[in-house]
């Protein structure tokens, strides 16, 4: 029995699809060009805020991206619904380059990387001299993921009205690192300037007053704060996801980051330190190779006792280097 009749076509026989479809692959790409840009506000469980033209979007990464991350702080290119109306989703097609990435890990033994945030160009470390306790060390290994991020680093050093702040000013005057002491009851009026034009990650960890100082300096958009605890001497932490808002006036940008308990430096390499310290780099064109510059033979001893830099500098640097290797509680 004939199926198709006597003249058939080709057009005229049935092609059944194959199991996965008759619409070629191909893997060309949308370059998306007409793209919106868009600046990272915050990432909660896969739903990432975006500033498009001055409105607030919601959007998802898009398939294409794989597993590149999107962080607080990129700059993203944004293509769908960008009214910013309730129940709408964008798309995020593509993270444009970072100027810079402040990362950490969970501990020096894991080599995971975390993305703090991207595109800052100033650290904020901020430690209370009271209550709790300053932590040098942890402030140590800030400074270290700072200078190997090329961000600027700022010491704040909250609730100056509690404890004086002159023995800890001078334990990192050598370094060169700005530093300001902040009041519990008036902390804007001395920081406030030394953000003006930049976009500053705040990290410390909890109970030190960050996100104090931070709904100080943002009134409007106010974040839950905690306290210390009484007999741990510990903060709570209250802010649990980076979030990016801009200073009043468009004078930059400050990012509050979750107060954190360690800050592990397990994807510094070490070398990469001493590119902060520019008086004392000169001098290493006479170490050994591999030379971790706190050894015997380190052109270092040679280049400060001529009178190339200040011995507190040398010191310095070497508990910074020291701070890479040890654990913060240790």
């Amino acid at each position: 029995m004939r199926r198709y009749g006597k003249h058939t076509d080709e057009d005229d026989i049935r092609v059944r699809p194959g199991r996965r479809g008759s619409r070629p692959r191909t893997r060309l790409r949308p370059k998306h060009e007409d793209a919106a840009e868009g600046f990272v506000l915050t990432v909660d469980r896969g739903r990432v805020t975006t500033l498009v033209d001055g409105r607030t979007v919601t959007a998802m990464k898009a398939r294409e991206l794989g597993r590149k991350g999107v962080v607080v702080g990129d700059r993203v290119a944004v293509v769908g619904d960008l009214s910013g109306e309730k129940d709408t989703l964008a798309r995020i097609v593509r993270v444009e380059p970072r100027t810079s990435v402040l990362r950490r890990t969970a501990d020096d033994d894991d080599p995971y990387e975390r993305v703090v945030v991207a595109n800052a160009d100033q650290l904020a470390i901020v430690t209370a001299l009271a209550d709790p306790e300053p932590r040098p060390r942890l402030i140590d290994r800030c400074l270290v993921a700072a200078f190997d991020a090329g961000l600027d680093p700022l010491l704040v050093l909250t609730k100056a009205d509690l404890a004086p702040a002159e023995e800890l000013l001078a334990a990192y005057a050598p370094l060169g690192v700005r530093a300001v002491a902040a009041r519990h009851d008036e902390p804007v009026a001395a920081v406030r300037h030394l953000l003006d034009g930049r976009v500053t990650a705040f990290v410390g960890h909890s109970g030190v007053g960050k996100t104090t100082l931070v709904n100080a300096l943002v009134p409007e958009r106010s974040r839950a704060t905690g306290h210390v605890n009484a007999v741990t001497g510990r903060g709570r932490h209250t802010t649990t996801s980076a979030l990016a808002l801009p200073l009043p006036d468009g004078g930059g940008w400050v990012i509050d980051t979750p107060g954190v308990r360690s800050f592990g430096l397990h994807h510094v390499d070490p070398s990469r330190v001493i590119h902060a310290f520019p008086d004392l780099e000169p001098g290493t064109e006479g170490c050994p190779r591999a030379c971790s510059h706190d050894e015997p033979d380190c052109a270092l001893d040679a280049w400060v006792a001529e009178g190339h830099a200040e011995p507190a500098r040398l010191y310095s640097l070497r508990r910074l280097l020291a701070a890479r290797e040890r654990r913060e509680g240790d």
